[in-house]
């Protein structure tokens, strides 16, 4: 028997460009097949996994459930063709969408 081959990304920092990339890789043709209704429930059940893990406090549980979320999100984001990296910085690199500050000064009663 073989052993496998190791993953390269495995030893090394990922960038959300490339982390997009690596769940596109692995998973592209089943989350085109499952659509965007059927993806979006599956990213509302690993919220609600979040969820608990953060009223329990369970750091390496929360650390999983937060990474799951994220890949969930770059899933949807595939198969809709957005670029995540491309619109956070669209959206966010010149400072908060409300006030344009780096250091967000909107009022607490507004969502910037």
């Amino acid at each position: 028997m073989t052993k496998p081959k190791a993953n390269p990304a495995a030893n090394t920092e990922l960038s959300l460009r490339d982390f997009q990339a690596l769940i596109r890789k692995m998973y592209y043709e089943k989350d085109v097949a499952r659509g965007i209704e059927g993806t979006f429930m599956w990213l509302l059940e690993e919220v609600g996994e979040l969820s608990a893990a953060l009223r329990e406090r369970n750091q390496v549980n929360q650390a999983e459930e937060f990474a799951d979320v994220l890949a969930w999100l770059c899933t949807i984001a595939n198969v809709c063709e957005i670029d995540l990296t491309d619109a956070i910085q669209r959206k966010y690199g010149t400072g908060c969408p409300g006030c344009g500050k780096f250091l967000c000064v909107c009022p607490d009663s507004e969502k910037p």
